[in-house]
């Protein structure tokens, strides 16, 4: 319908000129009941709050039998134990490494896909684990009693340090781990003893482009279209299959629109339970550095592959690692912006110090805290643009200046850098990326310090953008080989007062950068001190109501299947399998979604129509890949891979407003490797819990 009313055009012209009115209220806004999230422990299950809200509360043996199946993939990713025989189930892109790692000369699995049709084919990856928790002791009082035996902030930290070394020591053994996991910042710590299991085979891993199809374009959206898969099997000493007690069994039929589902896995990271200044540090300060940095290597990456795409191969993992960091990072950044989740997170924080203050005793051991993290953070940012333009950092410097600043410090502690250490440097020096970094970091360092600052306009000759790279490249010895020896042997004193612009640069601003180091660190001392602090006090105010932030450790995410807005339409809880060939053809059939051969023509036998992959409510952040999604009778009905746009902000603030979870669907899984890909012995295995 075209004809609109004058009205109407009047009310959009004062929606778009002046905004919506009520929504700028924030003084309004109000923290959510789950904005901390729903990344629960399995120290201490959430039973009332899922008895109440889906009539399900597990049973002690449900909750062992859920957390000895799950699993930790390598030091970076989750799995589970999916069959008696020691199946393990994981994303693709976390088992992307182990299929580089057992590829033969001439093959090209990445291409095409490693399928083990027998039982002989499965082959061992080096050096690849998978860690099962087996048990779990409280032993808070233990380093708390350590902590407070210090007097000073250096002393409650370094015996906090000491006592858990103790613990991890005492309860290591052969072939198990021991880690003391922190939770709530301190409020709590527990023991966590893993099984470790050293012999872990690849069984079945789909094409790169079957499991990341969409590439980036698609990475963190929905609907999806990708089977994000990976299977391994984990063998025991004597080079047999493992028999495990513990595993989850297959659905029968996968799961229905709000049905309770379970992620299983262990998120990496979050900062939802930061404080305000905490939070507004790193909005103004720490990441948008991050982002920019990001951005530079994205361009960089894309760039050197665009002109040599013979380089894809040994590049493309690189450059899809800081592209999705990329995204999330924009996302965070988005957040932190966002005037709404910063008024929720303002008023949580209002109602904790009220609740706080209410308690005498509380109010007398916790009252400064946010205080005293405020002003830590506060003296941070004062010296922060100096810190980020002196640091030489090897991931980002280019080598002329980390091999300068080598050189420096080895005459400045008598130790001298040799002339064989010098050339490995050179030798290893990607000169295309150097003179990238240093357009970037040239730009960085006139926008934080000023052209006018001394050591910046020794460094640039006074010039900006390609005229400062030029000068520094056409003054500085540091460029070549030869030209350093030359400088270098002329002894220390002339090189340390060299007017090299590279070398002049480090070493006047050497003795600065130090002094802001040692301050820096004096600083976040106070802030870790009081984070340890904050964590009890949201214990005392809160015990395990809020679930603590992520610690690359166990948890169990309740949430739902279900459709959400976007886009002005409607996003379908459940995708198919017809979805990939409508992107396939609607793109031409060009990368990123582009099909490998065996999907151009599928079998008769593979049913289009079954779901494919679906997004649900479950709270799920990085670490959580490859995490199995069960439904209450602990039974396989998908598997995490990934969040959607909505999901970006997830590290700060929880929003259960939208789903965020994608998850590849327990029944599209088994048909892709029954009727696509002809493994039937590993779909039987799925089905059936057991070889055939």
């Amino acid at each position: 319908m075209l004809k609109k009313s004058f009205t109407f055009y009047l009310l959009v012209l004062f929606v778009f000129t002046f905004g919506n009115i009520g929504a700028q209220n924030l003084d309004t806004v109000k923290a959510g009941k789950f904005d901390n999230g729903k990344m629960w422990t399995f120290d201490y299950p959430p039973s009332d709050y899922l008895s109440e809200t889906y009539g399900f509360r597990p049973s002690q043996e449900w909750l062992d039998n859920v957390r000895m199946s799950a699993l930790r993939f390598a030091t970076y990713c989750s799995a589970s134990f999916v069959s008696a025989d020691g199946l393990v189930m994981t994303n693709h892109h976390c088992g992307r490494e182990s299929v580089t790692e057992v590829e033969q000369k001439g093959e090209d699995l990445h291409g095409k896909g490693f399928l083990a049709i027998n039982f002989a084919d499965e082959r061992k990856v080096p050096g690849l684990f998978v860690d099962q928790l087996v048990k779990i002791v409280d032993v808070t009082k233990d380093v708390h009693d350590a902590i407070d035996a210090g007097q000073t902030n250096d002393e409650k930290i370094k015996n906090k340090d000491k006592k858990i070394k103790e613990i991890e020591a005492e309860n290591t053994k052969p072939g198990m781990k021991a880690q003391v996991v922190t939770l709530y910042s301190g409020g709590l710590y527990s023991l966590y003893i893993y099984k470790r299991y050293n012999d872990v085979r690849l069984v079945f891993a789909p094409e790169d482009q079957a499991g990341f199809f969409g590439g980036d374009p698609d990475n963190f959206t929905y609907p999806r279209y990708n089977l994000d898969c990976t299977f391994f099997r984990v063998y025991d000493e004597s080079g047999k299959p493992l028999k495990t007690e513990h595993y989850f069994k297959w659905s029968p039929k996968g799961a229905g629109l709000n049905e309770p589902i379970f992620v299983v896995g262990n998120p990496g990271r979050t900062s939802r339970l930061n404080t305000v200044a905490q939070l507004e540090y790193k909005r103004d300060v720490s990441y948008p550095d991050v982002s920019l940095f990001l951005d530079f290597m994205v361009d960089y990456y894309r760039d050197v592959i665009a002109k040599d795409p013979s380089k894809g191969k040994e590049l493309n993992d690189r450059l899809f690692s800081y592209a999705n960091s990329q995204k999330v990072y924009h996302g965070i950044v988005k957040g932190l912006n966002d005037g709404v989740i910063m008024a929720k997170k303002k008023d949580f924080e209002k109602k904790f110090r009220a609740a706080i203050d209410a308690n005498p005793t509380l109010k007398a051991k916790y009252a400064g805290v946010w205080d005293n993290i405020a002003s830590a953070n506060a003296e941070v940012t004062k010296v922060y643009p100096e810190f980020y333009s002196y640091r030489v950092n090897p991931n980002l410097n280019p080598s002329y200046f980390v091999i300068a600043d080598k050189i420096i410090a080895g005459f400045k502690s008598n130790t001298p850098v040799s002339e064989s250490e010098i050339k490995s440097m050179f030798d290893k020096a990607d000169k295309e990326y150097d003179n990238k970094a240093l357009e970037f970091l040239v730009g960085q360092y006139i926008r934080k310090l000023g052209s006018t600052n001394p050591n910046v306009k020794v460094l640039t000759g006074g010039n900006t953008g390609m005229d400062a790279v030029n000068y520094i490249l056409n003054n500085s010895a540091l460029v070549s080989y030869d030209k350093t020896i030359a400088l270098v042997n002329q002894g220390s004193d002339a090189f340390l007062n060299s007017s090299d612009p590279i070398v002049f640069y480090i070493a006047n601003s050497r003795a600065r950068f130090d002094e802001i180091s040692k301050k820096i660190d004096e600083q976040r001392a106070i802030e870790k001190g009081n984070i340890e602090l904050l964590g009890q006090a949201i214990y005392d105010a809160f015990g395990t109501s809020i679930p603590p932030d992520a610690t690359f450790t166990l948890r169990i995410s309740d949430g739902v299947i279900k459709s959400y807005e976007y886009n002005g339409t409607i996003a379908p809880p459940k995708t198919t399998f017809y979805g990939i060939y409508d992107r396939y053809f609607s793109f031409s059939k060009e990368s990123p979604f582009d099909l490998p051969s065996r999907w151009i023509n599928p079998p008769k036998e593979f049913n289009l129509s079954t779901p494919f992959d679906f997004i649900s409510t479950n709270d799920i952040i990085g670490g959580n890949s490859g995490s199995p999604v069960i439904n209450k009778y602990a039974e396989i009905v998908g598997l995490a891979f990934d969040g959607n746009m909505e999901s970006l902000t997830d590290e700060i603030i929880y929003l259960d407003d939208k789903p965020h979870t994608v998850s590849v669907d327990s029944e599209g899984l088994i048909e892709a490797v029954k009727n696509l890909y002809k493994v039937e012995r590993l779909s039987y295995e799925l089905r059936f819990g057991k070889m055939k």
